[in-house]
């Protein structure tokens, strides 16, 4: 475990940390993703990270979006859409739901991506890899009454 991980995650887990982080930390992985040209992501640098573009489900539109990753041995990536532990699931998760073809920016790399939504006992093994890689979204899932939707990207 990386120097200060213990203190990351135990502010990540807090009520103040969910209010003010999807203030900033998206905006800031834009920024620095941006001036890389697509090699860094802030945030990664605790977690691993990448950046998803995906349609949007009402507007069709390419949209953008910072997230933490887990990524798997066979390649895949597992999304969690936890959205830092507040009500309602991130806009990214129903885009993904309508059009499960997308891409993401990884180690800067370009890469086409078919996202699938994860049930039962697929979803079960997952969270619990997901728990053991970061064991704050035990703490959002408490948090909310939805279910936390967990998404595998498979290279197209």
């Amino acid at each position: 475990m990386a120097p200060g991980a213990r203190l990351i995650q135990r502010v990540s887990s807090t009520r103040t940390f969910a209010k003010v982080a999807p203030h900033f930390i998206p905006a800031m992985d834009r920024a620095v993703h941006r001036l890389t040209r697509g090699k860094v992501i802030l945030s990664a640098q605790m977690l691993p990270g990448l950046i998803l573009t995906a349609r949007g489900a009402k507007s069709g539109q390419p949209r953008t979006t910072p997230l933490a990753c887990m990524p798997e041995e066979s390649g895949s990536w597992v999304l969690i859409g936890s959205n830092f532990g507040r009500p309602g699931h991130p806009a990214w998760t129903a885009n993904l739901l309508k059009n499960p073809d997308a891409e993401v920016s990884w180690k800067g790399r370009t890469i086409p991506v078919r996202a699938v939504l994860l049930a039962g006992q697929e979803r079960a093994a997952a969270w619990q890899a997901v728990l053991g890689f970061w064991p704050p979204y035990a703490t959002y899932q408490a948090r909310v009454e939805r279910e936390i939707r967990l998404f595998r990207l498979h290279r197209r």
